[in-house]
């Protein structure tokens, strides 16, 4: 199969050429170079001492020519000689992929190992405790803040802005008001905002009858017979008023008969609201024949624009609104989670859940990665493996040479003195 060309994933761009792998590599080899140059020195000698030091120095060369070779056979062929078994990590890239891929199935991704670390890590009580510290909040809720900026801007398109305008015009087609309505009439005339709303319709209304008996006195003027003194007129017309008065004046009394008569009337309409099959049909028409305006959809699409308009500038102000919501709520919520273990248990075994979920594909998910390393190519993989292991490998060679001299040195007195 002919070797791809893609690109090593980002994680591998990041690997450098080390000082310290330059610099042990050079190391290593000035000790072979040092070596030879014992080894060279001290053949023609006599005596003990420069034969001990050529005993020494060549069976460092032997040892530290050896890890060399070793060391080097790993990424690539020695001098570049196709030697046997030589070049591994680039020989053997595929199956190394396949491996690492089952290695990754059972150590990492096996359900008891899974559920054994999330319950160790406690993710989610450590979370709360995190998210309960106002600055970390503050922290995260900068952070989306500052994602949902962008966002918003996008959102300009004027196709997304028709598509929202009909998406609110099908919702509201398609939703039946008149139960939600009655539902939200009673629970405001039972839980005593209706009153307050009463009250201020009652207000309206004095304010409006104040500023409008003269157009009353007129009106009752003109419906007056011919023959009836306009000073009758006038009695008949404030009589009017003053009823109209005392009756208003009776609704604003929370006990007054009128006033419970009103509340049992809305509490009955709020009642048909929601059982009463005319009433929905009622209020279904109304909503129908309300959509059908082509204004509607204009101001539909305007709400959007104006929603839009306030969030973004809200995300760019200074004191965010927003922001300050986000944070107070994660501290809120970190607060609320982190005093409530059984909470902290329901979530945790939930995450345990999801995580648990991915256990069947385990097998896929082995077989990613080894498609993955496939896909890359041999040469830089290796070239790049070298540089980020090498420095650690060069101690083998520099070992190796050590080890040699020593070993030759013993070799050396063991034959000297023992036989």
């Amino acid at each position: 199969m002919p070797q791809s060309n893609r690109p090593i994933p980002a994680f591998d761009d990041a690997v450098p050429l080390d000082r310290a792998w330059r610099q042990n590599r050079l190391i290593a080899s000035a000790m072979l170079v040092v070596a030879a140059a014992i080894f060279a020195a001290t053949g023609a000698a006599a005596g003990f001492w420069p034969s001990l030091a050529h005993a020494g120095a060549e069976a460092a060369l032997v040892g530290g020519l050896a890890d060399w070779f070793a060391v080097t056979a790993l990424f690539r062929h020695p001098l570049g000689l196709p030697i046997p078994r030589t070049a591994i990590i680039p020989a053997n890239k595929d199956r190394i992929g396949a491996g690492l891929g089952s290695f990754i199935e059972r150590n990492f991704l096996a359900p008891e190992i899974l559920a054994a670390r999330l319950r160790a890590l406690a993710p989610v009580r450590h979370a709360a405790d995190w998210l309960a510290a106002p600055d970390h909040a503050r922290l995260v809720a900068a952070r989306v803040s500052a994602s949902l900026a962008p966002i918003v801007r996008a959102l300009e398109d004027q196709a997304l802005r028709d598509f929202v305008a009909r998406s609110f015009h099908e919702q509201l087609s398609d939703a039946e008001l008149a139960p939600s309505l009655g539902r939200v009439l009673a629970l405001l005339t039972r839980g005593g905002a209706a009153d307050a709303l009463f009250d201020r319709a009652l207000d309206a209304a004095q304010e409006a009858l104040a500023a409008n008996q003269g157009r009353l006195f007129a009106i009752v003027a003109e419906r007056s017979r011919w023959w009836v003194p306009r000073a009758i007129d006038r009695r008949i017309a404030e009589q009017i008023v003053a009823a109209i008065e005392e009756w208003l004046g009776e609704l604003r009394l929370e006990e007054s008969d009128a006033r419970r008569r009103c509340r049992a009337a809305i509490l009955a309409l709020a009642d048909d609201l929601v059982q009463s099959p005319l009433w929905r049909a009622r209020v279904a028409a109304i909503k129908t024949q309300i959509l059908a305006q082509p204004e509607v959809q204009d101001w539909l699409g305007a709400i959007w624009d104006e929603l839009r308009r306030l969030v973004l500038d809200d995300l760019v102000a200074t004191n965010s609104r927003t922001h300050a919501a986000l944070a107070a709520g994660l501290v809120s919520l970190a607060r609320t989670l982190a005093a409530d273990p059984a909470m902290q248990e329901r979530l945790h075994a939930g995450l345990e859940h999801t995580a648990l979920a991915v256990v069947p594909w385990r097998g896929q998910i082995a077989a990613l990665v080894a498609e993955v390393v496939r896909g890359w190519d041999a040469g830089t993989v290796a070239a790049r493996l070298e540089r980020a292991l090498g420095s650690d490998l060069q101690y083998i060679r520099m070992s190796g040479t050590l080890v040699g001299a020593g070993v030759g040195c013993v070799l050396f007195l063991v034959a000297r003195f023992a036989f």
